[in-house]
């Protein structure tokens, strides 16, 4: 069978992924004065993912991959200018903004998603599942909008062997849902949370929430145990049994528990500098995800880069795995109407920069 393989270098990274490699991470942070703060990591342990960010101003035009290596699916034009995180190329974006406030990105979903089967007598309205979220952030303002939007396209991988994917989307009311497709189905989830990670489905990781009912912020206070006197090593024993490992499930009841217990902040830059703090909990050292002897790629995380959405500010954070410096998109700067579409790298110089201290 003829495979977008062919096409591009993304196939060889999703269709080598299997459950290992894969460890996206989202959480979200509002404000007490109500704004949402949507925020996440992308990992990929096998080699650098070529990241950009993209700027997409209205009008643009663009037509979606289909599984037999062309460009000749849906075409869809951008109501709305956005501004993507993108990996292996521009068009493939898994997080962005749009300019009136909605936000979305995908998450990869191994081994439990499926997709229905490509029909090329409907491949007008075929949209590949890496570039839904350009979809989305084209065209729609709101939630509500998008499901009545989803009614009408056919959501498709664009290889077989691929790993699926599953998505976030919010909008600047603090609404967010989740997208899965199960079964050929798709299921529309209202994230209440704000968690997400990957497999397996998102009610499932819900449900797995309800084993750690024990786990509680601060020390347990000492207690007799016949005439001996137990009591904690240091602060925080009430998380004791918190997962600590990098699996999906464990990763989202740390992003739970570590989300609910935030201190909560006025200022969405304050929400955006906690929700960074937050997310190195979850970086993967580039290590832990092969065996012992196994040769490694040469890069210096598995954790690619770390993302922050200022949904009403209309600002987008980021960092990555070559500088930790934190950097900043400002949509209100840009003017969609007429700014030509472009695509950059995150870095345009891989290499952590380094501030040397003067000593007089």
């Amino acid at each position: 069978m003829k495979s977008i393989i062919n096409a591009t270098a993304l196939s060889i990274v999703l269709v080598t992924v299997a459950t290992t490699g894969l460890a996206c991470t989202g959480i979200t942070l509002r404000t007490t004065l109500g704004s949402t703060i949507p925020a996440r990591t992308i990992e990929w342990a096998a080699g650098d993912l070529g990241s950009r960010y993209a700027i997409v101003p209205r009008g643009y035009v663009q037509r979606s991959y289909t599984p037999d290596g062309r460009k000749a699916g849906m075409e869809f034009k951008a109501r709305y200018g956005y501004v993507g995180l993108a990996v292996e190329k521009p068009e493939f974006v898994v997080e962005g903004i749009n300019e009136v406030g909605l936000s979305a990105g995908l998450f990869y979903f191994p081994a439990y998603g499926q997709y229905e089967k490509y029909e090329e007598s409907e491949r007008r309205s075929t949209i590949s599942d890496l570039q839904l979220v350009s979809w989305i952030l084209s065209g729609f303002s709101s939630i509500d909008e998008l499901k009545q939007g989803l009614q009408d396209v056919h959501i498709v991988g664009i290889d077989e062997r691929a790993s699926t994917v599953h998505w976030r989307i919010t909008e600047v009311s603090g609404k967010q849902i989740i997208i899965e497709i199960v079964g050929g189905k798709l299921r529309i989830h209202e994230n209440v949370i704000g968690v997400l990670t990957n497999s397996p489905e998102y009610e499932w990781h819900i449900t797995n929430l309800n084993n750690y009912v024990n786990l509680t912020t601060g020390t347990i206070p000492q207690r007799n145990m016949g005439g001996l006197t137990l009591k904690s090593f240091g602060g925080g024993s009430g998380m004791h049994g918190i997962p600590g490992d990098m699996t999906p499930p464990s990763r989202f009841v740390r992003a739970a528990i570590f989300q609910a217990t935030a201190p909560p902040q006025e200022t969405s830059e304050k929400a955006v500098m906690l929700a960074f703090h937050i997310l190195s909990n979850f970086d993967i050292p580039i290590g832990m995800q092969f065996d012992n002897g196994q040769d490694t790629p040469d890069i210096p995380s598995a954790t690619q880069w770390t993302l922050a959405t200022d949904v009403e500010g209309r600002k987008i954070y980021y960092r990555t795995m070559y500088n930790s410096n934190i950097r900043c998109i400002d949509l209100n700067c840009v003017d969609f109407a007429n700014v030509e579409y472009s695509s950059h790298p995150l870095d345009e110089r891989k290499e952590q920069p380094v501030e040397y201290i003067q000593i007089q």
